[in-house]
């Protein structure tokens, strides 16, 4: 197949506008959330943790444990001590830094802020399929004392979208 050079020239046009576009992008904050089409949430009432890729930080890792807990047993659920919960829980989580290009803090500088990415999912204990996945990806105080709180309203946050939402008032 033989391609023209008017053909050419537009498809390298539009491929490194596509990129431009790309690069120019803001990067997105926010809760996403992917939950099961099934009823297996519905009836779960129990859970237990399943091991996964836990913070570094033991205390953060407390931290994270905690408030997961905490909006679990605001849905009604209880934790299984000894053996299989109705849905293993688990987390993961990554501090990483964004740049703003467009920026100017200093001379030839760009501002740099920290974000914090936590995953937490509800997974069928039978298949280890997901069935409720929740991401967060949300700029952090880099103050140590500030971030348990900001631990906590993260997690309040994406527990706010889990579908079968029946909560009790806090």
């Amino acid at each position: 197949m033989r391609i023209t050079r008017p053909a050419f020239i537009l498809t390298c046009v539009l491929l490194v506008a596509g990129d431009s576009a790309l690069i120019g992008q803001q990067q997105k904050y926010g809760v996403t959330v992917q939950a099961a089409k099934t009823d297996g949430l519905a009836k779960a009432k129990t859970y237990s943790w399943m091991a996964a890729q836990p913070s570094f930080d033991k205390t953060v890792d407390a931290q994270i444990v905690a408030a997961v807990e905490r909006e679990l047993g605001a849905l009604g659920f209880t934790k299984v001590v000894s053996g299989k919960g109705d849905v293993l829980a688990t987390y993961a989580s990554q501090r990483r830094t964004d740049v703003d290009l467009k920026s100017k803090t200093a001379p030839g500088g760009v501002q740099e802020f920290a974000v914090g990415v936590l995953i937490v999912e509800l997974r069928d204990p039978a298949t280890s399929v997901p069935l409720f996945r929740a991401r967060i990806d949300k700029p952090i105080d880099a103050d140590r004392a500030k971030l348990e709180a900001e631990i906590n309203a993260a997690v309040k946050e994406m527990f706010e979208k889990y579908p079968t939402r029946t909560a009790t008032k806090r």
